[in-house]
């Protein structure tokens, strides 16, 4: 009876630390990432209305009562466009460096704002976010990787390349969301204007099919188990171009990562790590 019950309690605790993670949207159009471990959860960017964010979080059943934060990775539109709305109302805290908190106004209750180092932990009912700077034409960007029950999940868009940081977190993650932006040749003969296309091209822009697919094959662990991908262009990409970009991956056959795709108007599938 004793063993079973040390079982029995052995088998709840560790379902309290399961992870699961999802695109509530990802595309230029709005960028909003939910991520849960055990009873809490964060949200990375909330860069659509705060009524697509409740309709999507009811849509996967659940609560604004589980999340514990929202943590901003730079201050472009397409990232912070729902947190004011959703923050107050739902007094969530949030969490952004100190460049990007004076780049922009994010949220109205000053109360609510919180300021981070680039290389800082922030710990939340069980979860551990990590912020690390990054690549991007912002005033003080970063990523974040969030772990719980010795799981991690790296969330990784608007890079313009890989760098230390990036492959650091990458190297040690269980699942990765990372941008997929566009496909370099769509992008090279599509119509973008010469500064436009420069600018995405450029090491503070956005991370390509193929420098994304390559990151994973030159940097992804022998454990990582799924890669999200984010971010993808409305114009300079498609999904069927992006996986097949990430078919690179069979030349490690240590290498199984489950591909998915993020989706621009609705949430992607979730995903859960046990």
């Amino acid at each position: 009876m004793h063993i079973q019950f040390l079982e029995s309690y052995k088998n709840k605790f560790l379902k309290c630390l399961d992870m699961e993670f999802c695109a509530l949207a990802s595309g230029s159009s709005g960028n909003c990432f939910y991520v849960k471990g055990g009873n809490s959860a964060v949200l990375i960017d909330a860069g659509i209305s705060a009524r697509q964010i409740l309709e999507r979080l009811s849509s996967i059943k659940q609560s604004p009562k589980w999340i514990k934060g929202i943590f901003v990775t730079h201050e472009h539109t397409d990232h912070i466009r729902g947190i004011d709305v959703f923050a107050s109302k739902h007094n969530i805290p949030i969490y952004m460096t100190k460049g990007t908190a004076e780049s922009s106004c994010v949220c109205r209750e000053d109360n609510l704002v919180n300021v981070i180092k680039n290389n800082e932990h922030v710990k939340l009912n069980g979860l551990s976010v990590e912020a690390f700077s990054k690549s991007h034409d912002a005033a003080d960007p970063v990523s974040y990787s969030v772990s719980a029950g010795g799981k991690r999940v790296a969330v990784v868009t608007d890079i313009g390349f890989a760098c230390k940081n990036v492959i650091d977190h990458i190297s040690c993650a269980h699942s990765v969301i990372l941008e997929s932006n566009h496909d370099t040749k769509m992008l090279e003969d599509g119509n973008y204007p010469i500064y436009l296309k420069r600018r995405i091209a450029s090491d503070k822009g956005h991370i390509s099919n193929y420098n994304a697919a390559l990151l994973l094959l030159q940097h992804g662990p022998k454990g990582l188990k799924n890669a999200m991908l984010a971010h993808l262009s409305e114009n300079n990409n498609t999904p069927d171009i992006a996986l097949k970009t990430f078919e690179l991956l069979k030349e490690r056959k240590d290498l199984k990562v489950n591909i998915k795709l993020s989706l621009r108007d609705s949430v992607s599938e979730c995903i859960k790590l046990k």
